[in-house]
């Protein structure tokens, strides 16, 4: 079965260069986290590319980023396509000071007409690691309907300060049944706190790794039509459309079924300014064991 790649990369701004963590190097090659998740995807099964950007940096994107995976991902029989996220792109007038993106729900809503396949969805600037792809792939491949990739917490903190983490709660089949979004975690000495409070450094976390299918996306929108009517009169300006969010309430509601995928792989990103030359030591570690060739996409 035919698989998306849906890669929310609208947060990318509209300056090209220097500064833009999603852009930041990771190899002495040159290439970005997305190279990577690109290729995961890829070596996995994922047979399409969809990246979710703002109509603005569209040009910009396609030089830098774009074209070249394009190329890349023709050689594999891998199609590249674009959606557009809009602030405007809302069931309801737009709040007069309204400058802040609504979030990924509608980040995902915006390739609603691109999407014809069970997909995956990934935030742009985040290492998942290989694990996490191949199983996505793999069940939604064999008719799974929701799934997310479950990463272990300690993996996912920061050396440099607090993070923000879905801590999961399941029930005995691996079926999702509440999603706790926790701030303020930081990484101590045998695992995790928050505020000075011990918490399990081995428990399931989501970091945006979702597999779903086409008929979520009818949800989704009727999802966000509701989140117009009762969240946004309350906050117009700060208001946002989550993604664990709105799955946890489908969840808890018996709406929706996921099957959480436990994945050991370390995820990696660039929280803090200060991540940067760890990730790029990690990477580099990566390419010295062989887990990816220096000339990446060369061993597909």
């Amino acid at each position: 079965m035919k698989t998306t790649l849906l890669i929310m990369a609208a947060g990318i701004g509209s300056r090209f260069g220097g500064g833009i963590k999603q852009l930041e190097p990771v190899d002495a090659a040159g290439h970005i986290i997305m190279d990577y998740s690109v290729h995961d995807a890829v070596e996995a099964g994922f047979g399409r590319v969809v990246f979710v950007i703002r109509k603005d940096i569209e040009e910009a994107f396609r030089a830098s980023i774009g074209d070249r995976m394009a190329a890349v991902c023709a050689r594999h029989g891998v199609t590249v396509d674009y959606a557009f996220q809009d602030i405007r792109q809302i069931p309801g007038p737009l709040p007069e000071g309204r400058t802040k993106p609504w979030g990924t729900g509608q980040a995902i809503l915006a390739a609603r007409d691109k999407i014809d396949t069970p997909f995956v969805v990934i935030n742009a600037d985040d290492y998942y690691g290989k694990e996490g792809f191949r199983k996505v792939h793999e069940y939604l491949a064999a008719g799974g309907e929701a799934c997310m990739a479950g990463f272990v917490l300690k993996n996912t903190l920061s050396e440099h300060g607090g993070v923000t983490r879905g801590l999961c709660r399941m029930d005995d089949q691996g079926h999702l049944t509440r999603v706790v979004e926790t701030k303020n975690i930081h990484k101590v000495a045998g695992g995790a706190q928050v505020d000075g409070r011990a918490i399990d450094g081995n428990a399931l976390v989501s970091m945006n790794m979702w597999g779903l299918t086409p008929g979520f996306l009818d949800l989704l929108a009727e999802g966000f039509e509701a989140f117009f009517r009762q969240e946004v009169p309350a906050d117009p300006l700060g208001a946002e459309y989550l993604i664990p969010t709105f799955i946890g309430r489908l969840v808890e509601a018996g709406r929706l079924s996921v099957q959480v995928l436990p994945t050991g792989d370390t995820w990696y990103g660039m929280t803090y300014k200060e991540d940067a030359a760890a990730v790029r030591a990690s990477f580099q570690k990566m390419l010295e064991e062989s887990l990816y060739q220096k000339k990446l996409f060369s061993d597909l």
